[in-house]
């Protein structure tokens, strides 16, 4: 176990252009473990139910995560009091709680902890900014209380509220990273992505990008306009995305959340461990070099994304140990169609968006016929 401040930081891996691996969605994971409330999608497991919290950070871990982020989503007060929601805790008591369990998983393995804030009812309440940003710093002081490796302000509509958290949090001296929940169409007053970025970077983030609402090629894509607009304007930054595992190619500027499907049928939207090998490609080849999820996101997932990314980093996860690149592990198998699976080039054909034909699987099952 390496003591805490002995790991390099979230900036030096970066800047040494070393990929980074995020985690995946708690709030999604846990509410269909059981464990968070769909609607106010607050983090009180972090306190009611630390056991659970705990091992999905290992998961996250073994999967290939660099980052822990503290299960602190939606915890400010005034949204953890939302609408009627009546707790046991107080948000003090459930961001201490967070930031106890993602330092100690971190420490099980080479992992930052990340703490995060994010969008609040008292700015889409058109609140003043001094009493939006002392919600911010509400959370803020916790953190730095808990000695969080770096901050992120996260799942932002408006830019304009992301850059009063991005101040909040960078006064702190600590590394800021800063993602919108936002698709090409910009934010929902129309502020472009690259602009948006701008505005971030001038704000004090040294990470810029996005999270959620949107699936993994929208989220590339929209970042690959952020990294536009920021060069343009002369700056400089890192880049990173967090997208969802669901598929939506069908959605307006608002995202997932305007899906009939959402938030409890969305599982036939979900990406595949071979799809996820794709994004992880498609964003390294963007120029984004932090790399994680958001809500459908699985460790498995996450583990796809690492497998992808081995070479790059230089290590596979621990959980890849129950796991064969490309399924070569089905070669175990006891049937032999099932062997015949245990291949590369057949499972990027099961990706394609047209029919398989029987043209393209003759010769992968010729290949089994000759091994077995």
């Amino acid at each position: 176990m390496a003591p805490v401040g002995s790991k390099r930081g979230v900036l030096e891996r970066l800047d040494a252009g070393e990929v980074v691996i995020g985690d995946g969605g708690f709030v999604f994971a846990l509410e269909k473990r059981g464990y968070v409330k769909a609607g106010p999608w607050t983090p009180e497991a972090a306190a009611e139910h630390p056991e659970a919290v705990r091992q999905l950070h290992r998961e996250f871990l073994r999967a290939g995560s660099n980052v822990m982020q503290t299960f602190t989503f939606y915890a400010s007060d005034d949204k953890l009091e939302n609408r009627g929601n009546k707790l046991t805790f107080t948000g003090q008591q459930i961001n201490e709680a967070a930031c106890d369990l993602a330092r100690e998983v971190a420490n099980e393995g080479d992992a930052l902890v990340a703490g995060g804030v994010s969008q609040t009812p008292s700015y889409l309440s058109c609140k003043s900014e001094d009493e939006v940003k002392k919600i911010f710093k509400k959370q803020l002081d916790v953190f730095i209380k808990k000695n969080v490796d770096f901050l992120i302000a996260e799942y932002f509509e408006h830019v304009e509220e992301a850059e009063w958290a991005v101040q909040v949090l960078k006064a702190t001296g600590k590394p800021v990273a800063a993602t919108l929940c936002i698709g090409p169409e910009g934010d929902m007053h129309g502020v472009s992505p690259g602009e948006c970025a701008v505005r971030l970077v001038k704000a004090g983030a040294d990470i810029v990008g996005v999270n959620c609402h949107f699936d993994p090629m929208t989220c590339v894509k929209t970042v690959a306009m952020m990294k536009a607009g920021v060069e343009k304007a002369g700056l400089k930054a890192h880049y990173m995305t967090q997208p969802l595992a669901y598929h939506t190619p069908d959605c307006s500027c608002q995202g997932f959340i305007d899906l009939p499907e959402f938030p409890f049928a969305l599982e036939p939207r979900i990406l595949t461990r071979w799809e996820m090998q794709h994004y992880a490609r498609e964003a390294y080849k963007a120029g984004i070099r932090y790399i994680g999820g958001c809500c459908g996101f699985e460790p498995y997932h996450i583990r796809a994304v690492a497998e992808e990314l081995a070479t790059e980093r230089g290590i596979l996860p621990e959980a890849s140990e129950k796991h064969g690149m490309w399924g070569s592990g089905l070669e175990m198998h006891t049937k032999p169609w099932v062997r015949a699976r245990a291949r590369r080039d057949y499972w990027e054909l099961m990706q394609q968006k047209e029919a398989t034909t029987a043209e393209q699987l003759r010769p992968l099952f010729q290949k089994s016929d000759a091994k077995h």
